[in-house]
């Protein structure tokens, strides 16, 4: 089994394998953080009014953030049986073009009541498979976009590419629409793995996808992995990462997959004794960390690689990095206003979610008000813990001085009940407790969300069973 050091190229992080025992013992469910508080915790009691203000509010006081957009196309023509979005599985394009109606008139509706700086500097449309739109409708989209909103001239404009509904045709379409960042749905190349979970996509068809962002331009490209599904095995995935590396994508996410078939309905269509085992796949994870590695990939932490020249591997170093719903970000926090069905905006301390199904969504924006029937208003500890995460997430490191300027507390003090927490961590070799700072060493960077947990108050004040992954 997988055990020791791996220096990183140019020795920017190391990460040292745990042994199984000990991933065993700390791989327990806990949330991704791509927000704090959890989306669980969002509350009805938050709702339109409440996030109109928050919006109005904007640019006042001491809120100079930049904008992001997010915009979320739920539809896909085929269900592919490991996920877990929020989509609807439709080949009939007038539910996109209802779609397309209803959001233009949320994009009126929201960037009507936005306070302060309306420049977009991020763009990022999610699913579902944005690439459901046909070659009119994305220029329709960002039609709809540029007309309630201004886009720097250097914005980040990316999006969710199905390879299967994605012809070289549609990539120079999208090129010409503003797109010049794009994330690629792989998960795997092997063909029984793709029969298992119901998405056949030749390694060909990747690549013609790949070459044609290249050709026109796009200057970030993203590829989507995922370890833990029917079939995969250690020798199978390294021909996986064969190809990977030959396509060599500026980032890689490698997702671990939570079968809950219980919670997705999809997933119920995967046996779960075709699944690997855990020390199989713990070693397909482990693998794939020293192999891209070891072909100029820095691990940025969790889940995800960039080449050591890519931004996001320059903003981990600079202390930029960020975290949000979209997983890690290279620009300093911005204030993300989220469109369409299922979306969450996080805006000045609070976080404003949309319905999850169509007929609501449709409903509220039709009578003239905003979607948010749910959301949170974040208060000082919230928002002194969440930076705590994000740090610990984004950087491996926590320096007490810079929490204690920014706040106003006294971190020992404050967290006298989760510094006595970590000292099992401690004994375990997963972080450095210091006098200034708390660091995860490189034994617990694989287990750095089982170090954030820590940090949740509400995991400790509510026993309720939650829907989260394992960590590991």
């Amino acid at each position: 089994f997988l055990k020791g050091t791996l220096m990183e190229t140019q020795g920017k992080l190391n990460v040292e394998f745990p042994d199984l025992e000990l991933l065993q013992r700390f791989d327990v469910p806990g949330p991704r953080y791509t927000s704090y508080p959890t989306a669980d915790r969002f509350t009805k009691e938050f709702g339109a009014e409440d996030f109109k203000k928050v919006l109005n509010a904007r640019g006042t006081g001491d809120n100079t953030a930049d904008l992001s957009l997010y915009v979320h196309i739920p539809f896909c023509a085929n269900v592919c049986f490991f996920c877990g979005c929020n989509k609807e599985v439709t080949k009939d394009h007038c539910r996109s073009k209802e779609y397309l109606e209803v959001l233009s008139k949320e994009c009126e509706l929201v960037s009507a009541q936005i306070g302060g700086n309306k420049e977009v500097v991020q763009l990022h449309f999610g699913g579902g498979s944005p690439t459901f739109l046909n070659n009119e409708e994305i220029f329709q989209v960002m039609d709809i976009i540029r007309s309630h909103f201004t886009l720097a001239p250097d914005a980040e404009i990316s999006i969710e590419v199905d390879p299967r509904s994605t012809p070289v045709d549609k990539v120079e379409v999208l090129a010409k629409a503003g797109f010049n960042r794009m994330s690629i749905g792989v998960q795997d190349f092997d063909n029984r793995v793709q029969i298992a979970v119901n998405r056949v996509q030749p390694f060909e068809m990747t690549k013609a996808v790949l070459d044609a962002a290249r050709a026109n331009g796009f200057k970030s490209i993203n590829m989507d992995l995922i370890y833990g599904l029917p079939f995969q095995s250690r020798k199978t995935f390294e021909m996986t990462l064969d190809k990977v590396i030959e396509l060599s994508p500026d980032r890689i996410a490698l997702y671990h997959f939570a079968h809950l078939p219980e919670h997705f309905k999809p997933q119920r269509r995967i046996n779960a004794e075709d699944l690997p085992s855990t020390p199989e796949k713990v070693g397909i994870m482990m693998d794939a960390i020293k192999r891209l590695s070891a072909n100029g990939y820095h691990f940025i932490g969790m889940d995800h690689f960039a080449k050591v020249t890519d931004e996001l591997a320059k903003a981990q170093e600079n202390g930029t990095l960020q975290r949000n719903f979209q997983g890690y970000s290279t620009k300093p926090e911005c204030d993300m206003v989220a469109l369409g069905v299922s979306s969450i905006s996080k805006v000045n301390g609070c976080y404003a979610a949309n319905p999850r199904d169509l007929e609501s969504y449709y409903a509220a924006i039709r009578s003239g008000n905003l979607a948010t029937n749910r959301g949170y208003l974040l208060n000082d500890d919230d928002r002194l813990r969440a930076k705590v995460i994000m740090e610990l997430m984004c950087q491996f490191k926590v320096v007490k001085a810079d929490i204690e300027k920014k706040f106003g507390i006294n971190f020992n003090e404050y967290f006298d009940f989760e510094l006595n927490n970590l000292k099992h961590f401690e004994a375990e070799g997963l972080v450095r407790l210091e006098p200034d700072f708390i660091e995860v060493t490189p034994k617990g960077k694989l287990l750095v969300r089982a170090v954030a947990m820590n940090f949740d108050r509400y995991l400790r004040e509510d026993e309720r069973v939650r829907r989260y992954s394992r960590i590991v």
